[in-house]
């Protein structure tokens, strides 16, 4: 969901463990960034169970998230796509603060 203008837009994400980002684009061929999410800016990632995005698509795909400034409300084609998704992000945000000593 868009940040200013709360209306659904799709973008193609991209889980960089390397790099600690999820970065996302318009589409999988776009070259130019729309933004990125630094994994130490994560604070939660969850299923948005309290319906919180706004006239979401489909609630029962939709999951948050929370960095620092915002939160990203997100629509997973699939409930085992949104299972990853979540899976993955936690696991990368977490293995951040592995490297933090």
């Amino acid at each position: 969901m868009g940040r200013k203008i709360k209306t659904w837009k799709k973008h193609w994400f991209v889980f960089d463990r390397n790099r600690r980002t999820l970065s996302y684009f318009s589409d999988k061929h776009e070259a130019k960034l729309k933004g990125v999410i630094y994994f130490q800016a994560i604070e939660e990632v969850y299923y948005d169970h309290l319906k919180k995005a706004h006239k979401s698509p489909n609630p029962c795909l939709t999951f948050s998230v929370k960095t620092h400034d915002r939160i990203y409300y997100m629509l997973a084609p699939s409930p085992e796509a949104m299972r990853i998704w979540i899976d993955v992000i936690v696991t990368g945000a977490e293995g951040y603060t592995q490297f933090m000593v």
